[in-house]
C-alpha cells in the first residue's frame, strides 16, 4: 500500500510526554493520532484501532489492532499486547484495562506506522542513561550469578516481548541470557505470531 510509505515516511511524532518520577520522556497513543490524522486526510485514509481480550494460558492480555484502509479498499494492520495488571495502587479495574488498552494501542500503531521506539523506557533501562550500552539490552542494572528469570506474568515478560519484535526473533533466543521454560517459549512465541 503506497499510502502506507507515504504517511511512513512524513509521520513526525516526538515524544513530548515528560515522566517527572522516572526521569524520561514518551509519546501516548493519542499524540500519535493526533500526528498521524492530517496524513491520513492527505492520503485518503482511514485509521481504525480496535481491542479484544485474549487468553494465553491462565492469563488475559488486551490485543490492539490497528489498521488503515487506503480509498482501494487495501489495508494493513498491526498487533500488540499489553497484560492488565492484578492490581495497580489508586487505579479502579476500568482503570486498569484502559491502561493495558492505551498500551498496546501505542504498541500497536507504532508498529504500523513505524515509529522506532528504540530509546523508549518502555522496552529498556535508561536508569544508566549515557553509559555504554551491554551487549543484552535486557540485562539487569546489576550483574547477576543466575540467570534472570523471564516468566509469563513478571517484569521481564512484556520487555523480553518488546525485544523479540524488535529484533524480530522467537523467544529461545532469550535463553542464551535469560532462564525460560519450554512452556513460556511456546506462549510467548504464539503471542508473537498474533502479532505480525
Amino acid at each position: 500500500m503506497k499510502e502506507l510509505i507515504e504517511i511512513q515516511s512524513s509521520l513526525v511524532a516526538p515524544k513530548d510526554k515528560k515522566n517527572t518520577f522516572g526521569n524520561y520522556t514518551y509519546r501516548s497513543a493519542e499524540q500519535i493520532l493526533e500526528s498521524v490524522k492530517p496524513l491520513l486526510k492527505k492520503h485518503n485514509c482511514t485509521l481504525t484501532i480496535s481491542d479484544d481480550l485474549v487468553q494465553l494460558g491462565d492469563r488475559f492480555y488486551v490485543k490492539a489492532t490497528a489498521t488503515i484502509r487506503n480509498s482501494a479498499g487495501e489495508t494493513e494492520s498491526t498487533t500488540a499486547f499489553a497484560r492488565e495488571q492484578e492490581s495497580k495502587k489508586g487505579c479502579d479495574e476500568a482503570q486498569i484495562t484502559g491502561a493495558a488498552s492505551s498500551y498496546a494501542r501505542k504498541y500497536a500503531l507504532g508498529g504500523l506506522l513505524a515509529i522506532d521506539d528504540n530509546k523508549d523506557p518502555d522496552t529498556m533501562d535508561n536508569r544508566e542513561e549515557g553509559k555504554k550500552a551491554t551487549a543484552n539490552p535486557l540485562a539487569p542494572a546489576t550483574p547477576v550469578t543466575e540467570k534472570p528469570v523471564v516468566s509469563e506474568g513478571n517484569d521481564l515478560w512484556t520487555k523480553a516481548l518488546a525485544y523479540c519484535r524488535r529484533n524480530n526473533c522467537g523467544a529461545e533466543a532469550l535463553r542464551k541470557w535469560y532462564s525460560i521454560s519450554d512452556a513460556d517459549v511456546v506462549i510467548m512465541n504464539k503471542v508473537l505470531s498474533e502479532s505480525i
